[in-house]
């Protein structure tokens, strides 16, 4: 089998800035430190296909083939595994470089792309795709998440999962299936609301246990005695805690949830609520953080012994999708995680979304802290006033 492969190189770079996506943005977030995020992510799952590839479960012993180009959109993320090199990536890219690539794959034949980026760069391949001709647009493609959203159906839960939906592939063991391409309505966006939207059907290897699936938006206004019974919740932990610091996450439950409590918070970002401090009798709430504001903040929270004070940071699993952590928040990067202590993690969610919700996925982008969440097993979810369940980890 030939894979072609793709990595957008300014894929995810302000997730950890608190920037709500990267087009256009890419040199800023390079200026601010930002640090490259799709292609690490492609070169970890070409690790793992590659030890795939040369282990047993590789049954049949098939081979596979990589073509790209090279450079920061292919060769520079696949180490040392050989692979035919069509063209050369440019200084800097663009969607037409990501359309030519995609192009020039088809015209090489390849059966499959695998990519690294997010929605963006999904919607550029499909574009590609459909532009070539009916027979193009049925090409299977395979995401690497690498962004800072990834809201469509195509995108493997992790790099590593990406690899063995590959192999599974590979082995004839998937078949593909139409799934939605998704994205945030960037206009919509810039006056303050969350709209995901469908932009087109892509096909991928089906595979429920390792494909995210696409993002679904399953809330509804006759929840609102419900979010206000979370709310209370919220608010009776904080007056029986002086000393709480609430780390809120992004999505309209909590924002909703936080507007019972009296704040106003960013629908996108993360928040935190700080204890008052010097007689002061309101509590400080610190908006749209990024990873170092993050980190200094919580740094901070501390007694006078040099004592961490308690911390609660508050997830909701994303509709359709169940990730908590990965996914539109990597300003919680595993640093700022391990600060927080997987243990101080409440994760928070509406009947409607619990109905469809048989675990929940988890994504930090470090492989040692994912296995922590792993062995942790479950998580509790808040799901009314005083009301929580254990729901699993899924692997």
């Amino acid at each position: 089998m030939r894979v072609g492969i793709i990595v957008n190189p300014d894929a995810g770079l302000g997730g950890r800035l608190g920037f709500k996506g990267s087009d256009g943005r890419a040199e800023e977030a390079r200026a601010a430190g930002a640090q490259d995020r799709a292609g690490p992510r492609m070169q970890q799952c070409i690790d793992k296909l590659s030890q795939l590839l040369n282990s047993s479960l590789n049954r049949q012993g098939k081979e596979m083939e990589f073509v790209c180009w090279s450079g920061r959109m292919g060769s520079s993320w696949i180490g040392q595994i050989p692979a035919t090199i069509i063209g050369e990536s440019p200084q800097s890219t663009s969607a037409q470089d990501t359309a030519l690539l995609v192009k020039q794959l088809i015209d090489s034949e390849i059966d499959l792309i695998l990519y690294a980026g997010g929605d963006g760069t999904t919607r550029d391949i499909v574009k590609a795709l459909e532009s070539i001709g009916k027979s193009a647009s049925k090409t299977a493609i395979v995401g690497v998440p690498g962004g800072v959203k990834m809201h469509s159906g195509c995108f493997a839960t992790t790099p590593i999962a990406a690899a063995e939906v590959v192999l599974a592939y590979h082995l004839g063991d998937l078949r593909t299936g139409i799934t939605e391409v998704m994205d945030l309505d960037e206009e919509v966006y810039q006056t303050g609301v969350w709209k995901v939207q469908m932009y087109g059907e892509a096909w991928t290897p089906s595979s429920p246990r390792y494909m995210q699936g696409a993002k679904e938006q399953v809330e509804r206004a006759s929840e609102e005695d419900t979010i206000e019974a979370l709310a209370e919740h919220i608010k009776v932990l904080t007056a029986e805690n002086d000393d709480l610091m609430i780390v809120w996450g992004s999505g309209g439950t909590l924002k909703r949830m936080a507007q019972h409590c009296g704040h106003e918070l960013t629908l996108l970002g993360i928040d935190i609520e700080s204890p008052a401090t010097n007689g002061d009798t309101n509590r400080t709430i610190h908006l749209d953080l990024n990873e170092q504001s993050l980190l200094k903040i919580i740094r901070e929270h501390k007694n006078t012994d040099g004592e961490s004070k308690p911390i609660l940071l508050l997830l909701s699993p994303m509709g359709g999708q169940g990730f908590l952590i990965g996914r539109g928040n990597l300003q919680l990067s595993p640093e700022v995680l391990m600060e927080i202590g997987i243990d101080n993690i409440l994760g928070v969610a509406t009947p409607s979304k619990l109905i469809g919700l048989s675990n929940v996925r988890i994504d930090t982008g470090d492989v040692a802290l994912d296995e922590m969440f792993q062995k942790k097993r479950f998580i509790k979810i808040l799901q009314g006033f005083r009301t929580t369940r254990l729901i699993r980890i899924a692997e």
